[in-house]
């Protein structure tokens, strides 16, 4: 397929977006941001197995909606970060004597709408390597804290994680380790697994009617430039079952969407300027701003059921990254579709920041931790020793 679908409703925003992405394009260029070009596919096995680990994400110039269900593809381009606060390990064997494919997550055997994305990213690597063997999927989700949360970014690093054990499984250690081959297979259960398979700070780049294979992620802080950086995560569970799929589906509706869209393609070449030159705080002011921008057109996409992500701490925390500011701390807050909150500042500061959360009032726990890398292959005795812990 060479393009992707566009949605009723904006093809009249198909052409400022695709100036916007050239221009991204050239600017990713003029800062020497390598793009690496279409792989090119080794012989594949029938029969194989691979683990990978991946990192969950946290948006910095975020998305919702998409323009193309079936190749999960967004209506605008987006950053994110990936964060070590937690991991996802996956197993994956493809067997010829399967007789269906099968995946347990958490412990759990998965059904329905979980299963069905799974086999998606399933069928897309089979449909590559030219094989039907039926595959087996084992995965969990390492989180350093008591509490998950909703928000933390683990359905990307889920997707990121399938995408790497598969393609390893099948195809061998060097094609799991080239990134825009991984993102575009990882956006197939997530379009945020685009993200987290990429690693680093990174961009996704899309638009209304992309051609699917150039719709991949990249990194930007490709020379260390933030190494510096801390990011604290606050996990707080939603009280309303948010569901990130419906927020999909109702954020396009949202009167501010398509003002959205129009502005995002400066605000990513700031931000690609911005990770180049190591200059964190304007990322972590675009971070914020974004969650703002999120939860208002996720909030407004639907006149009846409208999704209010937030929960009551999410008021305090934000209130206090204002008051360390106006103190000379340098702190940012950012959410994702859920409360969930990372504040992004500088090693030196954290200390200062989990203090002042742990005296808030709020009774919320805090896990400090830096930058996460691309999903990478692990050894599998590794993984089944923590996927059966």
């Amino acid at each position: 397929m060479n393009e992707s679908s566009i949605p009723q409703g904006f093809a009249d925003l198909v052409a400022p977006m695709r100036t916007a992405h050239e221009r991204i394009i050239a600017d990713l260029r003029r800062h020497h941001i390598e793009l690496p070009p279409p792989p090119h596919l080794p012989p594949a096995c029938r029969q194989g197995i691979a683990a990978a680990r991946a990192f969950p994400m946290q948006g910095v110039l975020k998305y919702h909606g998409l323009s193309d269900w079936v190749q999960r593809i967004a209506f605008l381009p987006s950053i994110s970060i990936n964060n070590a606060a937690a991991h996802t390990t996956t197993l994956v064997e493809f067997d010829p004597a399967l007789p269906a494919d099968s995946a347990v997550i958490g412990g759990v055997p998965a059904h329905g709408r979980e299963l069905e994305r799974i086999v998606h990213v399933l069928d897309t690597v089979r449909s590559l390597a030219g094989i039907t063997s039926h595959a087996r999927v084992v995965s969990r989700n390492i989180v350093r804290t008591r509490t998950t949360g909703k928000g933390l970014g683990t359905s990307a690093s889920a997707a990121a994680a399938l995408a790497c054990a598969a393609v390893g499984a099948i195809f061998g250690p060097e094609l799991a380790g080239h990134t825009r081959f991984l993102s575009t297979l990882a956006r197939r259960l997530a379009g945020s697994g685009c993200r987290s398979a990429a690693g680093g700070l990174a961009l996704w780049l899309s638009y209304p009617g992309i051609p699917p294979d150039e719709s991949f992620a990249v990194r930007l802080d490709q020379d260390h430039e933030l190494d510096d950086l801390a990011l604290i995560t606050v996990p707080i569970d939603s009280r309303i079952g948010l569901k990130t799929e419906q927020a999909h589906h109702d954020a396009p509706q949202s009167i501010f969407f398509r003002a959205w869209m129009l502005a995002r393609g400066d605000e990513v070449r700031e931000c690609i300027a911005a990770a180049r030159r190591g200059d964190w705080q304007t990322i972590g002011q675009l971070a914020e701003l974004d969650s703002m921008r999120l939860h208002g057109v996720t909030m407004s996409g639907s006149r009846e059921q409208k999704i209010i992500g937030w929960e009551p701490e999410n008021i305090t925390l934000f209130r206090l990254c204002n008051d360390l500011r106006a103190r000379g701390v340098p702190v940012y807050a950012s959410t994702d579709t859920g409360p969930t909150v990372v504040f992004i500042t500088r090693r030196d500061f954290a200390p200062i920041v989990t203090d002042a959360i742990h005296h808030s009032g709020l009774n919320v726990e805090t896990v400090i931790a830096p930058i996460g890398g691309p999903a990478h292959l692990i050894p599998v005795e590794e993984a089944l020793a923590e996927l059966q812990s």
